[in-house]
């Protein structure tokens, strides 16, 4: 972090846990609860099953001081049924969000907002006579940085995000201390 006139300049956190599958929704609910409570900000939550069927993963964006990310971490780890937490900002890691975005096209802006799609590596979903549709995919801020350069093409309709999924790259696997060969060879 950078100190900046006194004021600790935070970057957005990526937590990652697993828990079991059956209980998703309830460990879903009490981490919000959690944060609601504290007064933790939420940026970015997604919960999805798991290679394994007994788990789900959940990937949480936040931001706050030091401090406050260590309270996030130790407090969801006396959530039941949590495996595992981690804190991946500190951490190599590949994160990857999905945005859909939906534009009011007319004849002035529709070429911008084509080529702006293509400048950030936007897929054309749908074209009606009004109306695009756009996936955006990268990073969070890739994605925000696609849907800022859109609305300055044409007015946003709506916007649906996926919330960020993150992973550690090569053998590093949540849960699981040491890598396991005879699962590798699987």
């Amino acid at each position: 972090y950078e100190q900046a006139f006194g004021l600790k300049v935070v970057r957005p956190e990526t937590v990652k846990a697993v828990c079991d599958r059956g209980e998703r929704l309830r460990v879903e609910t009490d981490r919000a609860g959690m944060f609601s409570a504290r007064g933790y900000n939420i940026e970015s939550l997604t919960v999805a099953p798991t290679h394994d069927p007994l788990l789900s993963r959940l990937t949480l964006v936040t931001s706050g001081s030091d401090a406050v990310i260590d309270q996030i971490v130790k407090q969801s780890r006396k959530l039941i049924d949590v495996v595992d937490v981690q804190d991946l900002t500190a951490r190599k890691h590949i994160e990857y969000e999905l945005a859909l975005v939906k534009l009011a096209i007319n004849a002035d802006n529709a070429a911008a907002v084509v080529e702006t799609a293509r400048r950030h590596h936007g897929l054309m979903l749908d074209e009606s006579d009004d109306t695009r549709t756009i996936q955006v995919t990268g990073s969070g801020m890739e994605v925000s940085e696609a849907i800022d350069a859109l609305q300055a093409q044409a007015v946003i309709l709506e916007i649906v995000r996926s919330g960020v999924a993150a992973i550690e790259p090569g053998e590093a696997v949540l849960g699981v201390e040491v890598f396991d060969e005879s699962v590798a060879a699987a």
